[in-house]
């Protein structure tokens, strides 16, 4: 009898040892689900500018509590949206690395609103040693002729070269055909495409075609505008100006003095002929 309340008492603490488990296992795997859900990644690398195809995206457990701002979690609705942002292979899929819907591809794609796309020739030294690279932000540089102004000093009239700045904060957006901007390698190309808003456009059209053109690479983060005259032969050189002496003109009075003799004494009137003097004594 003694035995069987042992064995009584073994199988309800067996029993009960059993449910605990069940009920922990099934709690920790509905925490575990509730913890973790799917999201958008880049199966490859995807370039900028570029369609994205099923193939490219891939679902991918994420954990619920940290997912970024803006991800993507249904892989379906990807399907020919187009980056503008290269993404890495494992890189979530965000709304904000994407185009609006119904973007095509290609450099268009990435062309901000109001904002246009221009291409200037550029060469190693112009081209800033191929540091210029898609992302960087660049001032634009004229070397031109003045025009001749009447009036200056004559040092200035013969002194007409000058280089200005013209376009500041310029944004490469690709280098001849690569738009690609991860990579920081230098690359000395013939070609670079600058972002410009229809003025700039405009300005950095007529400055290639009055002048040389050359590229400044600047700080990002810098918003300081370069506020600067220009530079010259003799600002260089730091050479003085001499103006030319201004004509003098000189007002010249002629003071007529009469001199009027004053006679005393008697004067008489002498007729000859048809002549008739006065003589005085």
């Amino acid at each position: 009898m003694k035995n069987l309340r042992i064995l009584f008492m073994l199988l309800i603490a067996t029993v009960a040892g059993l449910s605990a488990v069940m009920l922990a296992s099934r709690w920790l795997l509905q925490q575990g689900s509730n913890g973790i859900t799917k999201v958008a990644v880049a199966a490859a690398d995807i370039s900028l500018g570029q369609q994205i195809t099923p193939e490219a995206v891939k679902l991918v457990d994420w954990p619920a509590a940290s997912l970024p701002p803006g991800v993507v979690q249904d892989a379906a609705s990807l399907a020919g949206r187009v980056t503008k942002a290269s993404l890495s292979r494992g890189e979530p899929v965000l709304e904000s690395k994407l185009t609006p819907v119904g973007t095509k591809g290609g450099l268009s794609a990435v062309i901000a609103n109001g904002k246009r796309a221009i291409t200037v020739r550029v060469n190693d030294v112009v081209g800033v040693a191929g540091f210029a690279l898609p992302g960087s932000f660049v001032d634009i540089i004229v070397n031109t002729q003045k025009d001749k102004q009447d009036g200056k000093a004559s040092a200035e009239r013969t002194d007409q070269s000058i280089s200005k700045i013209v376009l500041e904060k310029i944004l490469v957006l690709a280098v001849a055909q690569e738009v690609n901007r991860d990579e920081t390698k230098p690359k000395v190309v013939n070609a670079v495409t600058l972002e410009v808003s229809p003025d700039e456009a405009e300005k950095l059209d007529l400055a290639r075609s009055v002048g040389s053109l050359s590229l400044v690479l600047r700080n990002q983060m810098d918003p300081r505008p370069a506020e600067t005259a220009g530079a010259t032969k003799h600002s260089l050189l730091k050479e003085p100006v001499i103006a030319a002496a201004a004509p003098v003109t000189r007002t010249v009075q002629v003071v007529r003095r009469v001199a009027e003799k004053t006679f005393s004494g008697t004067c008489i009137g002498v007729i000859s002929g048809n002549q008739h003097n006065q003589e005085c004594f």
